[in-house]
């Protein structure tokens, strides 16, 4: 039974472990996790220094971070999605996303 509580919350894991090692203060990183209709939310704080780092020149680190998390979902048959929040005074500037953006997201 234990194992299957470990490997219900693996997508979180994985996420902490890999968010921890991108960036410069590993002891601010936050992972939540909600599971809806959906599927599965997770949601990660880091430091507001951080932020530029988890996401990536062009969101490229984002975008990899979500392309990996949907295969850890495929693995364990759900989609799960991430939320990068973003804290107040962080130092990335986001972006406009155009629909070639939006639309790369939404291929599996």
């Amino acid at each position: 039974m234990a194992a299957k509580a470990l490997s219900t919350y693996s997508d979180e894991a994985f996420l902490e472990y890999v968010v921890k090692a991108l960036v410069d203060k590993p002891e601010a990183v936050e992972v939540s996790r909600k599971v809806d209709e959906m599927g599965v939310l997770l949601s990660v704080k880091v430091d507001k220094e951080d932020v530029g780092k988890l996401i990536g020149r062009l969101g490229n680190t984002a975008k990899a971070l979500r392309t990996l998390l949907r295969v850890v979902g495929i693995k364990n048959h759900a989609r799960v999605n991430l939320k990068i929040e973003e804290p107040e005074g962080s130092t990335h500037v986001p972006r406009s996303r155009g629909v070639d953006d939006v639309v790369d997201d939404l291929k599996l």
